[in-house]
């Protein structure tokens, strides 16, 4: 029988979590207080799965054998008791975290690695009095994670190194391209640098630079065209021709002249809020946001699927 993944909350995550496991071979079985959710979930993952499987993404595996490794179960404890790894899915919400992981640790084996997916929460503010706070990690992935292979790994200060290197390799084994934080950082790496762009995108719009669909289309048509395939690092590393070192050699005296005048964070209030809603109520309206979801996830689908074939770098 094959190895045993529990997850704990059946909404967005958990159950892209749950796709990616059965697309890893893992037995998975999903918890949440509401049965319906649940029910909500398995009707979910097995769609994704064969969603999947169409765009050649399910790794060879048949989404059918992938969806019957699926079960829920009621009890927490029992959902729990064999797994080599849980993966927490609640709400974003410390005393919550703090509460299920809590719960969980009185229940798990000595070897079971406690995974959190929290977004922002550092681990140790919730695994420190823990008795198995050495077990506990944070696995944080992209939204969608089935089309989005990027996952942040979090070790606490405590984490022990085997840990570590199990947590990376189950990630690696289920299709997903592990980023491991070498110590805590408050919003870990991912929204660190999401947030940097939103805040100066704010800034530049509440400033009277440009309006709020300049800064979207700068990004599909500009920036975000090359990120999808390369960093910044190797983006300025190509755009000199001697490489970094002569980039950085001719630009950082300006890029750091003009980041001086980024200022403190902006709130993301008042009137350049209402600009920035006025702006995606017309382009992305409420009343269709189920629509542009989907067509969101049919478009990062078929980027994956192109990501999949592009030629190896020289």
């Amino acid at each position: 029988m094959s190895e045993k993944i529990a997850i704990v909350g059946s909404g967005l995550i958990g159950r892209s979590w749950a796709v990616l496991f059965a697309r890893g071979g893992y037995r998975v079985v999903l918890y949440d207080v509401k049965e319906e959710l649940m029910t909500q979930a398995m009707g979910v993952i097995e769609t994704q799965l064969r969603s999947l499987h169409e765009s050649n993404l399910l790794l060879g595996k048949d989404p059918a054998e992938c969806f019957s490794s699926v079960s829920t179960c009621d009890s927490l404890s029992s959902t729990v008791e064999g797994a080599i790894l849980l993966q927490e899915c609640v709400p974003e919400d410390l005393g919550l975290k703090r509460k299920v992981f809590t719960e969980l640790d009185s229940m798990v084996s000595d070897t079971t690695i406690l995974s959190s997916s929290t977004s922002c929460i550092v681990p140790s503010k919730f695994t420190e009095s823990l008795s198995h706070r050495a077990n506990c990690i944070v696995c944080h992935p992209v939204n969608p994670p089935h089309y989005c292979p990027a996952v942040e790994v979090i070790p606490a200060p405590w984490t022990s190194g085997h840990v570590k290197e199990k947590t990376i390799s189950i990630m690696k084994q289920i299709g997903m391209k592990p980023v491991v934080a070498k110590k805590e950082c408050d919003g870990f790496i991912l929204n660190r640098l999401q947030y940097a762009v939103l805040q100066e995108s704010w800034r530049l719009v509440e400033d009277g630079v440009c309006d709020p669909e300049d800064i979207d289309t700068v990004m599909t048509g500009g920036l975000g065209l090359r990120w999808s395939f390369i960093g910044p690092f190797e983006t300025i590393h190509l755009n000199a021709p001697g490489g970094v070192r002569d980039y950085c050699e001719r630009y950082s005296d300006g890029i750091v002249r003009v980041s001086n005048t980024f200022g403190e964070p902006r709130p993301l209030t008042g009137e350049t809020l209402e600009k920035v809603t006025e702006y995606l109520e017309g382009d992305v309206p409420m009343e269709k946001h189920k629509d542009n979801l989907e067509w969101r996830d049919g478009v990062l689908k078929q980027l994956a699927v192109f990501k999949q074939s592009m030629p190896d770098k020289p």
